[in-house]
């Protein structure tokens, strides 16, 4: 796993959190280099696919033969999709342009099209596959990656092989999803989500009977990756993974997990991506889940939103906490892959 790079000593300057020429940034330099879960395994079955979006690219999932491919969401020919998000998962066993009928397999590989003899120049089927993404299954979850020369998954989840291998061979179904939009940068919902600081005070009745007492808390560092662990009553430890890029992994002992994801939708919003995964014995009791998930998701909501409001006010934070340390790791890997100066570091303001 190896040991963790430098930690910050201060928080990253509030003009990131605004700035448009940031975002740009971050598609390129960081969200692109890194993979990101699109759906539970046990969501995708064999002869099935599902059409989503990753960084604003149309995203194709499917399964052939057991083996998971992610492809852009664009026949060759013309650039119409094959399938919408909103059709969900569905059976096929073959993926047909709706425009001009040319015909893929789950594998990518064109079958046909439509009057081949008459195209203007010589045609050759292998000439036109489906544009192929990265793509690769861990811990349960489809990930794939935006760009063609990602960091390896295995080094970008270390920490949580690492601490959770066990738990993680458990088989899950997804049992309950949803989505909200924010009114906050990215990095703040997801420094929130970091901030072991703020639980006992701001979560006195929800999260923080779920964690216990801070004296309890057990932190783990490495390169890619943060881990809070705190004692469960029924035995083991409840475990909460914050990971590259804006994800955070919740495992518990009795096998349930969560995945907490904000991608960013504009400079000042983002979407939390909410799921819950476990076995399927467990689906009775989901929505009470749910509604206890939501209850603390939505006090942190107003947090975060507040917080955007004062970053935006030309704020300086201030001193971290021991109990933000989380925040400064994933913060310091960011501003690694962000290749961000120090002049971009030490400024205040937003015209830097």
């Amino acid at each position: 796993m190896g040991e963790p790079q430098q930690m910050r000593t201060s928080f990253l300057p509030a003009w990131l959190y605004s700035s448009p020429e940031i975002a740009e940034r971050e598609h390129r330099n960081y969200a692109s280099r890194l993979w990101h879960p699109l759906t539970s395994s046990a969501a995708l079955a064999d002869g099935h696919a599902m059409a989503t979006t990753l960084l604003a690219l149309p995203v194709l999932l499917t399964r052939e033969g057991g083996v998971a491919r992610a492809f852009i969401n664009r026949c060759p020919h013309r650039g119409v999709p094959f399938a919408d998000p909103a059709d969900g998962t569905r059976p096929c066993r073959r993926l047909v342009c709706p425009y001009h009928g040319w015909t893929y397999d789950l594998s990518g590989n064109l079958r046909a099209a439509a009057r081949e003899a008459d195209f203007l120049e010589p045609f050759n089927r292998s000439d036109w596959p489906l544009e192929q993404l990265p793509c690769n299954e861990l811990a349960g979850l489809i990930w794939v990656a935006g760009g063609s020369d990602p960091l390896a998954l295995e080094n970008q989840l270390d920490l949580l092989l690492d601490k959770a291998a066990v738990l993680l061979q458990r088989p899950r179904v997804l049992l309950r999803s949803e989505s909200v939009a924010l009114r906050c940068n990215w990095k703040v919902a997801h420094d929130n989500t970091l901030d072991d600081y703020h639980v006992a005070i701001a979560h006195p009745t929800t999260l923080h009977r779920e964690q216990g007492p801070v004296r309890h808390y057990r932190h783990a560092l490495s390169n890619h990756g943060t881990l809070l662990a705190t004692p469960w009553p029924g035995g083991g430890e409840f475990l909460t993974f914050g990971l590259a890029p804006w994800t955070h992994l919740l495992l518990w002992p009795d096998g349930r997990m969560a995945v907490i994801q904000f991608p960013p939708l504009a400079v000042d919003q983002c979407r939390m991506d909410l799921w819950l995964l476990g076995d399927a014995a467990m689906e009775p009791t989901a929505d009470t889940w749910l509604a206890e998930t939501r209850t603390f998701l939505e006090e942190d909501r107003q947090l975060v939103e507040g917080c955007q409001r004062g970053y935006g006010s030309g704020l300086k934070p201030g001193p971290p906490h021991r109990l933000e340390q989380r925040i400064l790791q994933q913060q310091a890997l960011y501003a690694r892959l962000m290749e961000l100066t120090p002049a971009e570091l030490s400024c205040s303001e937003l015209s830097c």
